[in-house]
């Protein structure tokens, strides 16, 4: 196993199952992995990347349903013909290029219904993963580690909606926010004062689901992506 797989193979499985998702759709799109080609099963992508079997699977039908891989049972996984591709579905990273800008204005149309939705339908599961993000976010020495947990939060609010749809509109976003350009203005926004000013607006929020009260999840996590929009971009 290389250095990089064992980077991720210690990530949290959310963090896999979207490497997962980029390994394959650029190994595909990049012309790495051929039309026909038998790629690895969901066991050994699921071993690698510390992914359980059916966060793999999720990824995989994704995948299939966007025509860029074919599964048999009893064979295995291919890469598609190019031409079975769903028009339909959204280009996958590395095929179009998505600005910062653009991730925040998305953001900030979709995540407060998200919170909105995160009231009515979470479950004491997901409340005690709101604490354990929060409880790991607080403790990070690093922007990195902070990013990253940062990152689970707002992944498992959108986890709480208990809505596939709105799972996976998520986890577009959430995989754009791993690309390098994201990275760098992150870093450089993220200073220690506000590192401390986000870990109060995800308090707030967390509250806010946990007290049912809609409107207050909404303004809270508007406000809070309006802050993170405002250190990153610099308006």
């Amino acid at each position: 196993m290389t250095k990089e797989q064992e980077r991720q193979g210690q990530a949290h499985p959310a963090e896999g199952a979207a490497a997962i998702r980029e390994y394959l759709l650029q190994g595909i799109t990049q012309g790495l992995f051929t039309p026909g080609q038998k790629l690895p099963t969901e066991r050994e992508l699921a071993e690698r990347y510390n992914v359980p079997r059916s966060g793999t699977r999720k990824v995989l039908a994704g995948l299939e349903t966007g025509g860029y891989i074919t599964r048999a049972v009893g064979s295995g996984t291919f890469v598609a013909d190019p031409s079975l591709r769903n028009p339909l579905e959204p280009p996958p990273i590395g095929e179009t290029h998505i600005s910062p800008a653009q991730i925040m204005e998305a953001r900030l149309l979709f995540e407060p219904g998200m919170a909105e939705l995160a009231v009515t339908n979470a479950t004491p599961a997901d409340f005690a993963r709101f604490a354990s993000c929060l409880e790991k976010s607080e403790a990070a020495r690093s922007v990195e580690e902070f990013d990253l947990w940062d990152g689970a939060l707002h992944q498992a609010i959108a986890a709480s909606t208990h809505n596939n749809l709105v799972i996976r509109f998520f986890d577009m976003i959430h995989t754009l926010r791993q690309q390098a350009e994201w990275g760098q203005l992150k870093r450089r926004s993220l200073t220690p004062e506000r590192r401390q000013a986000t870990r109060s607006e995800h308090r707030d929020l967390v509250e806010a689901i946990l007290e049912r009260d809609p409107e207050r999840a909404r303004r809270s996590l508007a406000t809070h992506l309006r802050k993170v929009r405002d250190n990153l971009l610099g308006y």
